[in-house]
C-alpha cells in the first residue's frame, strides 16, 4: 500500500470497501469528497483477442492510465439482425469483469453510431433497409437503438457503480451535431432499462443544434496532432497547429472536418459550467489510404501538457491501445468509401495500430513512457491541480509555426500553482528562446533558456518548494521525485530560504536536499514500472521473392473525392514474398517487415491475417496470433505508383516500385 499514488489509493478503496460517492463541479471529479485529475485511455476490446485482454489492461495501468474507455460497436456484436454475439473478442461482460479485477473504471461509448473507423460507424448494414433516417428521434430507428441498448445491458448488469462494479459512466452516440432532444431519447431509454450510472457523457463537438438540459451529459473535447481524414495530402495541412497553443478555447477545429466540416472555434453555450475534460486527445493516429501521418512521441505529451496547461483536469487519449478489426461474416468492418454510411476514408481491413502509446500487439511505443511521468503527476498532485484556474500570459492565437515568442501558461491559486512551457509544434522545428523570464504571482524563476523542443511543468510554491525548474513527477513514502527538463539548468529553491542550483540528477538512492529526489527524464519515465527494461533480440529471417508485380491498377478517387484502396482484384497483381518461420516462442515475439512500397497484405494458408498502409514504419505481426502451427507466410506487396495521390510522410521512402528490406523477429 505504502507506493500507491492518492488516486490508486481512493480506488483501492472504492474496489475494496464501499461504493464511492462520485460527483463533478466545474472544475473536476469528485470521488468521496476528494478532487481527482484522472487519465483515460481509449481500448476497443472487440479489437483485441479476449486472451490478451487482461495483460493488456495491466499495461494500460502501468502507463498511468486510471479510467478505461471503450466503445461498443453496434457492428460488431448484430453484424446480422437479431443475431447478437457477445462470445469471444465480442464478450463484453468478460472484459468489464476483467476491468473490476483490475480495479480500472471503465467508461461505455454505447453508440448506436460510434465512428471509430469501422463499417458505418458501426450501425450495421441491414439497418440501412429499414427506410428510416439514422441517429434521428424515429420510431424506427429509435426501436432498434432500445434493442440494442438492452442487449448491452445483459453485458453490464450487476457491474455498474453502484454494484461495486467498475461502469462509471456511459457516453451516448458520437460526434452528433443535431438536435439534443435525440441524446436525451438515447438516455431515457437506457435509465429505463437498468442503466444508472455516475454520470453520462457525449462529445462536446460539434455544436449541437439545441443543447441538452444542464447537467445531464458532461461534454467532452479532444484535438489531434494530424488527421488521416483531411482530403489534403500535403504536409501539415488543417488547424492542427492549434492543439500545441495554451488556450481558453476547449475543442478543436480540426477533428472529423471530413464529417463535420468547417467548424468554428467557439465553446458551446453553457460549456464553461462543465468541467473541462477529453475523451479524444490524440495518443497517436491511423493511416488511411490516402493520408498517412507519422505521428512522433513529442506530439503526444506537448499535446497532452497544452491540454492541462489550459485548463483540462482530465486527459482522456484516443487511442491509448491500438488493435485490430475482428473478422465480419458479411463484410470487412473497416471504414470504407464503397459502404452505405460514413464512407469518407478507405481504412485498412485488419490494423488499427493508430500508433497508439500501446499497439496492435501491445507493443510499447515511446509515448508509453514519455506521457508516464505527466500521469505520475496528476495522480498524485490532482487534488492541488484541479481547482487551480488557467491564466494565458502568451497569446493564444498564434498561427502555425510562429516562432516569435514562447508558449506558456499558469494554473494557479492563493499563491500556488504551476507554469507549463511548450517550446514544440509538430514538425515546425521552433527554435530555443533565450532570458525567458517566467513568474507566476510575486515569484520570479531566474531568467533561462528553453531549449527547442522542451515541454515542462514548473512548481511555485508547492509542498515546500517556492519555484523549481524541474518538473514534479510523484510523491510517495514522504518522498518527491522530480525530472530534470533537458537542456534546462535544475535550480530548486525552498520555501524556508536555501536554494539549489545546477544540481545533478542523482538517482533514486541519495536526495538532493531533504526529502526531494531528482531523476533524468529516462528515469522518471519509468519510476515505479513493474516490468524491468527487458533487451529487444532481433533475428534476421530469410524471404523469398516468387512472383513479380502484374500491371499497375489505375487508383481512382472514390465517392469522397479521395484515392480509394486497393480492390480485392487488385491484389491479385501484387509482388509475391515467401517467408518460412523459424521454432519461435509464441509469447512474446512480432514479426517484423522492412519494406517499401504502397501497401502490403500478411497470409496463413491463404488467410488474410494483417495489413498495412506504408508510412515509414516496419509491417508487424504478433506471431502468438497465428492460427495453428502454421510455419509458412505470404507476403504481397501492391508498388508504389509514381505520383500518387496520397500523402506519406518524410520518413518513408517514396521511391517507385517495391522491395523487402529485411524480415526479423523481434523477441520481447
Amino acid at each position: 500500500m505504502k507506493r500507491l499514488s492518492f488516486l490508486f489509493f481512493i480506488l483501492f478503496l472504492i474496489f475494496s470497501h464501499a461504493v464511492a460517492q462520485v460527483t463533478w463541479d466545474r472544475h473536476s471529479l469528485i470521488i468521496d469528497g476528494h478532487r481527482v485529475c484522472p487519465v483515460m485511455g481509449e481500448i476497443h476490446y472487440s479489437r483485441l483477442p479476449a486472451n490478451e485482454w487482461a495483460d493488456e489492461v495491466r499495461k494500460m495501468k502501468e502507463g498511468g492510465v486510471t479510467i478505461l474507455a471503450t466503445y461498443v460497436f453496434w457492428s460488431h456484436i448484430e453484424e446480422e439482425e437479431g443475431i447478437f454475439r457477445w462470445d469471444g473478442q465480442r464478450n463484453l461482460r468478460r472484459f468489464i469483469e476483467i476491468c473490476k479485477e483490475q480495479e480500472m473504471p471503465v467508461v461505455l461509448r454505447l453508440g448506436p453510431f460510434c465512428h471509430g473507423e469501422v463499417r458505418n460507424g458501426g450501425i450495421p448494414d441491414w439497418m440501412f433497409q429499414k427506410g428510416c433516417k439514422m441517429r434521428e428521434q424515429n420510431p424506427t430507428f429509435m426501436h432498434y437503438a432500445e434493442l440494442l441498448y438492452r442487449q448491452i445491458f445483459t453485458q453490464v448488469q450487476g457491474l455498474q457503480w453502484k454494484d461495486g462494479g467498475p461502469v462509471i459512466a456511459a457516453q451516448f452516440d458520437n460526434e452528433y451535431r443535431g438536435r439534443g432532444e435525440y441524446l436525451m431519447a438515447l438516455k431515457k431509454i437506457a435509465q429505463e432499462i437498468g442503466f444508472d450510472l455516475p454520470f453520462y457523457t457525449r462529445t462536446g463537438w460539434p455544436e449541437l443544434r439545441t443543447p441538452v438540459p444542464y447537467g445531464e451529459m458532461l461534454p467532452l473535447y479532444g484535438d489531434y496532432a494530424d488527421g488521416f481524414w483531411d482530403k489534403e495530402i500535403t504536409e501539415t495541412c488543417g488547424n492542427y497547429y492549434k492543439a500545441f497553443n495554451f488556450k481558453a478555447f476547449r475543442s478543436s477545429t480540426a477533428i472529423g472536418t471530413d464529417l463535420l466540416g468547417k467548424q468554428e472555434a467557439k465553446l458551446n453555450k453553457g460549456d464553461e459550467q462543465y468541467p473541462y475534460f477529453t475523451c479524444e486527445l490524440g495518443g497517436g493516429m491511423a493511416t488511411a489510404y490516402h493520408r498517412r501521418p507519422f505521428v512522433y512521441p513529442e506530439d503526444a505529451y506537448s499535446m497532452a501538457l497544452v491540454k492541462l496547461g489550459s485548463g483540462s483536469n482530465l486527459l482522456g487519449y484516443y487511442m491509448y491501445h491500438g488493435g485490430t478489426n475482428p473478422e465480419g461474416k458479411l463484410f470487412t468492418l473497416n471504414e470504407c468509401q464503397t459502404s452505405p454510411a460514413t464512407a469518407n476514408n478507405d481504412l485498412p481491413v485488419c490494423t488499427y495500430d493508430f500508433q497508439a502509446p500501446l499497439g496492435e500487439y501491445g507493443q510499447t511505443y515511446p509515448q508509453y513512457y514519455m506521457l508516464r511521468p505527466l500521469h505520475l503527476f496528476m495522480q498524485d498532485w490532482g487534488e492541488v491541480l484541479a481547482p487551480m484556474e488557467a491564466s494565458f500570459p502568451a497569446p493564444q492565437d498564434l498561427k502555425k509555426g510562429d516562432d516569435s515568442q514562447l508558449r506558456w501558461a499558469c494554473r494557479s491559486t492563493g499563491g500556488s500553482g504551476f507554469i507549463f512551457v511548450n517550446n514544440y509544434e509538430r514538425l515546425q522545428n521552433l527554435s530555443a528562446k533565450k532570458n525567458v523570464a517566467l513568474s507566476l504571482g510575486d515569484v520570479r524563476l531566474p531568467k533561462m533558456l528553453i531549449p527547442a523542443g522542451a515541454m515542462a511543468i514548473f512548481p511555485v510554491n508547492i509542498d515546500g518548494i517556492r519555484y523549481a525548474t524541474a518538473q514534479l513527477v510523484a510523491k510517495r513514502d514522504g518522498k518527491i521525485y522530480m525530472m530534470q527538463i533537458k537542456g534546462i539548468p535544475t535550480t530548486i529553491a525552498l520555501q524556508h530560504g536555501k536554494t539549489l542550483k545546477k544540481v545533478k540528477a542523482l538517482g533514486l538512492s541519495k536526495p538532493v536536499c531533504q526529502n526531494i529526489y531528482l531523476l533524468s527524464q529516462e528515469d522518471a519515465e519509468r519510476l515505479f514500472l513493474s516490468e524491468k527494461i527487458k533487451d529487444t533480440r532481433k533475428k534476421s529471417i530469410a524471404f523469398t521473392k516468387v512472383k513479380d508485380a502484374g500491371m499497375l491498377r489505375t487508383i481512382k478517387k472514390g465517392r469522397a473525392k479521395v484515392a480509394e484502396a486497393p480492390t480485392e482484384q487488385d491484389w491479385n497483381q501484387a509482388a509475391v514474398y515467401h517467408i518460412e518461420l523459424p521454432v519461435v516462442k509464441a509469447d512474446s515475439s512480432l514479426l517484423s517487415i522492412s519494406y517499401r512500397g504502397d501497401c502490403a497484405r500478411l497470409y496463413a494458408d491463404g488467410h488474410l491475417i494483417a495489413d498495412n498502409f506504408y508510412y515509414g514504419r516496419p509491417f508487424l505481426y504478433g506471431l502468438w496470433r497465428l492460427p495453428g502451427d502454421v510455419r509458412h507466410l505470404e507476403l504481397r506487396i501492391l508498388p508504389l505508383q509514381p505520383d500518387a495521390p496520397i500523402y506519406l510522410p518524410r520518413e518513408a521512402d517514396k521511391t517507385a516500385g517495391e522491395a523487402v528490406e529485411k524480415v526479423e523477429i523481434v523477441q520481447r
